[in-house]
């Protein structure tokens, strides 16, 4: 037999359905990974959302900085209005997660369809607009996920009555 056929035989048996359990979780192990565990500046601390890092994986509506500055969400109604209806359009989103949710306060978590990267979303409820803020936990670059995310949820917001 050659050493060809002995590393095909082997890799075969390797892959036989009775090991493929066996296989995958070390992978499930390795991909729950990917979403870390959330920061410890989240949250409202003296009526403001934590600022961006200095990585380009976030976007606030409360950064100075253009690179990280995105607009405010419009409030729908008055504020109570808004965040039932936040809630409503985050409930519809896939792989979306709403681990708080107190008075003008609200964070979600988005996990990536492939790897699970979660990325924390804050909106935070003002009398005139909802500040919001999206980071990944993470990486360093997102390929502007974070910002397309915010503009979906701002253009869903603008179509509801």
């Amino acid at each position: 037999m050659s050493l060809f056929s002995i590393w095909q035989n082997a890799l075969i048996r390797v892959t036989r359905r009775a090991h493929k359990p066996a296989l995958g979780l070390p992978l499930l192990i390795l991909l729950g990974a990917c979403s870390g565990s959330p920061p410890d500046n989240l949250g409202v601390r003296d009526g403001r959302l934590a600022p961006c890092p200095d990585s380009p994986n976030c976007v606030s509506s409360q950064a100075s900085d253009s690179d990280h500055q995105i607009d405010p969400l419009p409030l729908k109604g008055n504020q109570s209005q808004t965040q039932a209806l936040l809630v409503q359009m985050l409930g519809n989103e896939p792989r979306v997660r709403l681990v708080q949710q107190d008075a003008h306060y609200l964070r979600a978590e988005f996990s990536s369809q492939v790897v699970r990267f979660v990325d924390d979303v804050e909106f935070l409820i003002g009398e005139q607009a909802v500040d919001v803020r999206s980071a990944s936990r993470l990486g360093y670059a997102d390929f502007g996920v974070n910002r397309q995310r915010i503009e979906h949820l701002r253009q869903q917001l603008s179509e509801q009555p």
